[in-house]
């Protein structure tokens, strides 16, 4: 039965070719037999990882986000490079951004955070054992660093200070995969007080 929802493309033209994102309008075929279009982007695809420290404090970035005017809360997170795992992506996000090396990496999950106009998928990671290393910023990357414990960024995702989809994503996907792997003793305990 659930070949009667796929659509099938019958035509692509790419209307928009930027450095970052490809624009398309496809035509399809619908499970009707009918013809419509369908606008798309194509998205080379990120990788996101929430740092935690021992003491159950997590890194988190503040930045400016042009399509929305406004200042965000967010997990280091960046674009994929050509051929490059989503894990080694992670890894040099971290550094790049928050200045930390991590020792240990778990992929935690991942997600599709515009389907209705988007092929990009964000690959969520924890990680731990944390090192300083240095920061090392894009030229058009201003960033500041909030470090604060794992149960008061929970609290600002409940209060709506944090509403980046791949940052709250992460942290509840970290928060989920430590309850079942436990992979170092730390307090995760949700108290706000």
């Amino acid at each position: 039965m659930l070949h009667k929802l796929v659509e099938r493309k019958i035509a692509s033209k790419k209307v928009f070719s930027g450095k970052l994102l490809h624009v398309y309008k496809d035509t399809v075929r619908l499970p009707n037999g009918k013809t419509s279009t369908r606008e798309w982007v194509k998205h080379p695809g990120a990788s996101a990882v929430l740092p935690v420290f021992e003491n159950g404090d997590v890194m988190l970035v503040k930045q400016f986000r042009y399509p929305l005017s406004q200042i965000f809360y967010e997990v280091p997170a960046g674009k994929i490079d050509p051929g490059e795992p989503p894990g080694i992506t992670s890894c040099r996000e971290l550094e790049e951004e928050t200045g930390l090396v991590c020792e240990h990496m778990a992929y935690v999950g991942h997600f599709h955070p515009a389907i209705g106009f988007s092929d990009e998928i964000i690959y969520l990671y924890a990680a731990w054992g944390l090192n300083e290393s240095r920061q090392n910023f894009d030229p058009d990357e201003f960033l500041q660093l909030e470090r604060m414990p794992l149960h008061e960024a929970v609290a600002m995702i409940e209060n709506g200070q944090i509403t980046d989809g791949k940052t709250m994503a992460c942290i509840y996907r970290a928060l989920s995969w430590w309850h079942k792997h436990t992979p170092f003793p730390l307090n995760m305990k949700l108290q706000t007080g």
